[in-house]
């Protein structure tokens, strides 16, 4: 399971419903929701 930065937790979190998406510039990136607050995490570098 792929981890991010939570911004509201302070804490690298699991990612829920992790979704792999591609940025503007080509790179990949992973996109999906905090466990704890419900916000949106991204981690570029899938």
């Amino acid at each position: 399971m792929a981890q991010a930065y939570c911004v509201k937790d302070k804490q690298k979190v699991e990612v829920q419903n992790a979704q792999q998406i591609t940025m503007k510039n080509g790179k990949p990136a992973v996109q999906g929701t905090c466990p704890l607050c419900g916000g949106k995490v991204f981690r570029i570098g899938g």
